[in-house]
């Protein structure tokens, strides 16, 4: 079975360090290797060579939660710039709050 990656914004941050897991924010700054997504907050990402983000794109990136953290980045999905964030934001908040219904026990 592959590894559960949970949907989170910025504010889950805390709660997986060290974990794999999923965030769609929009891209606010671009710097070398590094990134910062809008996602309920500031979250900053650290790039891969397969990284191709826009700035002001939505972009949702499976990866893993440092210790100070960002979040190193495994995967990126460029989502464009037509994504609505309140439903978004909605699938977090169910996928917390009904855990039970979208991850194992």
């Amino acid at each position: 079975m592959t590894e559960a990656t949970p949907r989170i914004s910025a504010p889950y941050l805390d709660n997986f360090r060290g974990q794999t897991v999923r965030l769609v924010g929009k891209v606010t700054q671009l710097r070398g290797e590094q990134a910062s997504l809008d996602a309920g907050g500031t979250v900053v990402v650290n790039l891969n060579r397969d990284s191709h983000l826009t700035l002001n794109n939505a972009v949702e990136v499976v990866g893993k939660v440092n210790p100070d953290l960002s979040i190193k980045v495994l995967a990126a999905t460029d989502f464009g710039n037509n994504i609505d964030f309140t439903a978004v934001d909605a699938v977090v908040d169910a996928t917390h709050r009904y855990k039970e219904i979208f991850y194992d026990a």
